[in-house]
């Protein structure tokens, strides 16, 4: 059974459509990456997701239960990490913690979730104004973990955290897909996305545009890697531009630099090189996430069809934004 279903949701507030035509698929045990450029829709797809808002046409399900009739019953099995949360003035994160707790009839210990997200005793028992955002968005995934929820829901995680803060957030995602949840996030932080990501999906003025995997996104574009070869002797490069997805060959002195289409050519290419020749050094420079963002979301340039879950539609403004206020 699949953890979400969307099925041609729309979206509009008005005159403006948010969303159109959305249909996306995520499996159980799925990390999904949701991206896509401020007012895309993501966070208005995330609303229709968690039963804030009801969609102008279509369905949406979540744990194989339709968020429109049993809103309440899709959130108590969901862990929400909203793009900005404040909390409740004068409370402790420990406090936080046990409140959700009580409310979902949960049993977990608040330390120990405020231990797993890196704050500390003190810190912990102490009001939560004077967090700083990076304290903030510590306690409000303690709160979205409580109860071990089947489906994780995480806009911006990362936002306000250092470095540190980061790899705590990208190890809990990972924990959490091999306990068998699923983890649907959004980020900005795109290298974050594609080091923990099975998929991602690409939204544009409320159009799913891309969903796949990040290699077979490089695939679709052309985008696979560059191989770049330190070579004692110089190289013919037509032997090299023969290999089977092999787009471009330049050699300058020393150097051969070969763009692969595929990730497959990569291996093909540096062993035509090495017949060739003896190789001091090798680089690979594989497309980043972000280079394939840039791709997709690129004016009108002609994209691929996605080759997954995806409908294309039109759209706007990203309409409502998920709940909670802004981090102190």
């Amino acid at each position: 059974m699949s953890a979400v279903e969307l099925d041609g949701v729309t979206k509009r507030f008005g005159n403006v459509t948010a969303i159109e035509d959305l249909t996306l698929t995520v499996d159980r045990g799925e990390v999904f990456g949701f991206l896509g450029p401020n007012g895309a829709g993501k966070s208005t797809t995330i609303n229709v997701l968690l039963g804030f808002l009801e969609p102008t046409a279509g369905t949406a399900r979540v744990l194989g239960t339709d968020v429109t009739e049993a809103s309440r019953a899709v959130r108590e099995r969901v862990g929400l990490l909203p793009e900005a949360f404040d909390g409740v003035p004068n409370l402790s994160a420990s406090e936080h913690v046990e409140i959700a707790i009580r409310t979902k009839g949960a049993d977990d210990d608040p330390d120990a979730l405020l231990e797993r997200v890196g704050l500390d005793p003190d810190d912990a028992r102490r009001p939560a104004d004077d967090y700083s955002t990076g304290m903030h968005r510590r306690m409000a995934l303690a709160i979205a973990l409580v109860g071990d929820p089947d489906l994780i829901v995480l806009d911006e995680p990362s936002a306000g955290l250092d470095p540190n803060g980061v790899q705590l957030v990208r190890e809990i995602v990972r924990e959490e897909a091999e306990r068998g949840a699923t983890v649907f996030f959004s980020s900005h932080i795109l290298d974050e996305v594609e080091r923990v990501s099975d998929r991602v999906g690409i939204l544009q003025d409320g159009r799913l545009t891309a969903v796949n995997s990040v290699e077979n996104l490089r695939a679709e574009l052309g985008m696979g890697a560059v191989v770049e070869a330190t070579v004692d002797d110089p190289v013919a490069p037509d032997a090299v531009a023969a290999v089977d997805g092999v787009t471009d060959v330049t050699v300058a002195d020393s150097t051969v630099r070969v763009a692969c289409a595929t990730p497959r050519a990569k291996m093909p290419a540096l062993r035509q090189i090495d017949r060739a020749t003896t190789v001091a050094d090798v680089t690979i420079e594989e497309a980043s996430l972000e280079d394939l963002f840039e791709a997709y979301t690129a004016g009108d340039a002609d994209r691929p069809d996605s080759g997954a879950d995806g409908r294309a539609g039109g759209g706007a403004d990203e309409g409502a934004a998920a709940s909670g206020g802004e981090p102190a």
